[in-house]
């Protein structure tokens, strides 16, 4: 039997309480959580409001001042440009699916390298970058399969605006426009 979400609470004096423990936790413990694949929710402790994503993202912005950041200041500001947008939302499933995505191709390059070298759950930096050198082309295959996927979804978002932008102005009469794209393009 699953067990159930494990749930955490935030306090006013900002300290966050893993009930299932029923200790007092740090940023450290919920980011182990994240990485142990764990599930959890945090909440506020008075008004039981849902923090999980203002964690999160707390754990991002440490995560970044900390040394070697993932995100450049231009994908960031790219990323600020999108909220209020009408593209926000389709921009979050977007990148959501790319980092599935990406994911995936990760898990299948440790299978493939716990194949060759053995069950070494400790695959470090320098094992890594022995392995993708041994393996250049299949990671470029991975790779090129893995953009391939990244502008098909992109391009079934670019549809998927057209249909929608096409049924919203359906009804509505356009000098010239007949509706019929192959007779408008005569």
């Amino acid at each position: 039997m699953a067990e159930p979400l494990r749930l955490v609470k935030k306090y006013p004096n900002r300290r966050l309480y893993d009930t299932r423990t029923s200790t007092y936790i740090t940023l450290v413990d919920v980011k182990e959580l994240v990485l142990k694949h764990e599930e959890f929710q945090v909440v506020d402790a008075k008004s039981g409001e849902d923090l999980t994503r203002s964690i999160l993202l707390q754990i991002i912005l440490e995560e970044e001042a900390a040394g070697a950041p993932m995100f450049s200041s231009d994908l960031l500001a790219q990323m600020i440009r999108f909220y209020g947008n009408a593209m926000q939302g389709m921009m979050g499933k977007y990148l959501e699916n790319n980092i599935k995505g990406f994911a995936e191709m990760q898990q299948k390059l440790q299978d493939q390298a716990r194949h060759l070298y053995g069950d070494n759950a400790g695959m470090s930096k320098e094992l890594w970058s022995q392995f993708l050198g041994f393996q250049g082309p299949a990671v470029q295959s991975m790779m090129g399969a893995y953009v391939d996927q990244s502008a098909k979804m992109f391009q079934q978002m670019q549809e998927n605006m057209q249909e929608q932008t096409r049924k919203l102005f359906s009804g509505f009469q356009y000098p010239g426009y007949t509706g019929d794209e192959a007779a408008d393009k005569k």
